[in-house]
Parts: structure tokens; C-alpha cells; sequence
């Protein structure tokens, strides 16, 4: 049962609509993905919706929020959270208004800074939904201002860059609260891309159900160093790609086999 469990859709920061990625999902013959959008859940019900078109596909509903913590940025994953949940549905209102505000705020800078850059240019690269950075990076790059998202962030997007606007973020402990009471488990998404790895302790004392060991961005080491850490404590293991589109070759190429997830599997 391979599932690929950190997928993105042009609901929050990817550039596929949820219906797009479960074909995709299929053509890599994986048997299941997790919708995890950045701090919304309009994706998941489509995306659970198509997969009926096909026999013996899961599309587990989830979520990736962001909070922050000694000044760096954490994700944090939700695993079969409710999308209905009225608490869930509160706090991803907030966090997208916010979005768009910063978005305003950031594209003000850039113009500052010289950029010929619109927000409805921005708004039409993310569909409207929600706006998020590689949104702005995008419309750089179509426009010659840079060769790549990853440029954008390192010379203006990135905190600390002159285009850079801080927005609303949950903390750790929140997001963890609100995964869990909405009936998910809670994973702490990429640690080997931490900074400060005693996150990873913190996490672990706030109550957090798992680690995502595996991930496009860890090496064999990072692998070997979670694993270690997530068996030490008895936490669930997980893997994604963190697909997002612009990489087509990355979905599916790190996931993970469920019957190694009993948790998730009953779930299912």
C-alpha cells in the first residue's frame, strides 16, 4: 500500500488541482496520497470526490500548517483531520485572510523595490484560493526577475530578504492541539531541514504523534538520524515527496508503504 504522504494542490501553494494530482497519483501507481495543503483544507473534499473514479485509491484528508518557533519557521502535519471541523474551518479562514494581507504587503515591497509586479498578477497564479510566496515567485520568474522559486526565496522572499513580511502563525503547540482535537495525528513535517534540531525535542514534549522521517529534501543521513530518534520514542514514521508540480518525477518517488503505518492503515 504505497502512499505518497505530503502532496500539495493549486489550493494552497501547488500548482495541480486536486483532481490533477490524483491522476497523477495513479499514472505512478501509488494506491493512496494525503491531500496536505498549506493551512486550508478546499482541496480535500474534490480530490476524495474524483478518487471514486477509481477502485482501490485513498486519498487521506490532511493539512500542513506553519508555526513558528525560536524565530524559525516548523510545519507541522495533520492526518485524517475533519475538514468540517468547526475549529479547523475558523482557524484556515483567519490564516488565509492573513496570507492575502502579507501578499499585499509583499508585493508593496517589491514594487518598492523596483519590481513591475500586480497582486491580481499573483492572485490569478494561485487560483484565487489562497496566496502563498511561490505564488509571488512565480509571477518573478514568468516576468525574467529570477530563474527559480528557490531564487526568489534566497534574494527577496526569504525572512530576512528585503521583501520579506512576517503574517500570523500558529504555534506549535496550537497546531498540534487543533490536529488532534479534530480527531488527526500530528507529524512534524521535514525535521532534517531544521536548523535548530531541538525542535525535534520540543515537538516530541508538546505531544506530537510522529515524525517525517522520509522526505525529498533529507539525506540517507537525515533518514537514519529521525528513524532513530521517531523508534527511541515510539512515534509513527511517515513520508512524502512534498510534491507541489513543478518536479512531476517527485510524487510518488518517496513514499511510504501503510502496512508499515498500523495507525493509519485501521484508519483507512
Amino acid at each position: 500500500m504505497l502512499f505518497d504522504l505530503h502532496v500539495h494542490t493549486n489550493h494552497s501553494d501547488g500548482i495541480f488541482s486536486p483532481e490533477k494530482v490524483v491522476d497523477l497519483a495513479i499514472e505512478r501507481n501509488l494506491q493512496g496520497i494525503a491531500i496536505t495543503d498549506h493551512d486550508t483544507v478546499s482541496g480535500i473534499e474534490l480530490a476524495i470526490q474524483y478518487s471514486k473514479n477509481y477502485t482501490n485509491f485513498t486519498v487521506i484528508p490532511g493539512i500542513e500548517f506553519s508555526t513558528i518557533f525560536n524565530d524559525e519557521e516548523v510545519h507541522i502535519l495533520g492526518f485524517f483531520i475533519n475538514p468540517l471541523d468547526p475549529n479547523i474551518l475558523e482557524i484556515t479562514t483567519k490564516l488565509k485572510n492573513s496570507r492575502l494581507n502579507r501578499g499585499i504587503n509583499m508585493v508593496n515591497k517589491l514594487k518598492d523595490l523596483g519590481f513591475h509586479i500586480r497582486i491580481d498578477e499573483v492572485i490569478e497564479i494561485s487560483g484565487g484560493e489562497l496566496i502563498g510566496r511561490p505564488h509571488i515567485a512565480r509571477v518573478l520568474i514568468n516576468k525574467g526577475y529570477v530563474n527559480s522559486i528557490e531564487e526568489a526565496f534566497n534574494k527577496y522572499l526569504d525572512r530576512g530578504r528585503p521583501a520579506y513580511i512576517e503574517r500570523y502563525k500558529l504555534t506549535i503547540t496550537d497546531a498540534i492541539s487543533i490536529i488532534k482535537n479534530s480527531g488527526g495525528y500530528a507529524i512534524l513535517a521535514h525535521p532534517g531541514l531544521l536548523k535548530d534540531k531541538s525542535i525535534i525535542e520540543y515537538c516530541i514534549k508538546s505531544g506530537i504523534d510522529g515524525i517525517e522521517c522520509i522526505h525529498s529534501k533529507h539525506s540517507q543521513l537525515d533518514l537514519a538520524y529521525l528513524k532513530t530518534i521517531a523508534k527511541a520514542n515510539n512515534l509513527i514514521i511517515t513520508g512524502g515527496s512534498d510534491f507541489h508540480g513543478d518536479n512531476l518525477d517527485l510524487l510518488g518517488m518517496f513514499s511510504i508503504d501503510l502496512n508499515n503505518i498500523p495507525k493509519f492503515k485501521e484508519r483507512i
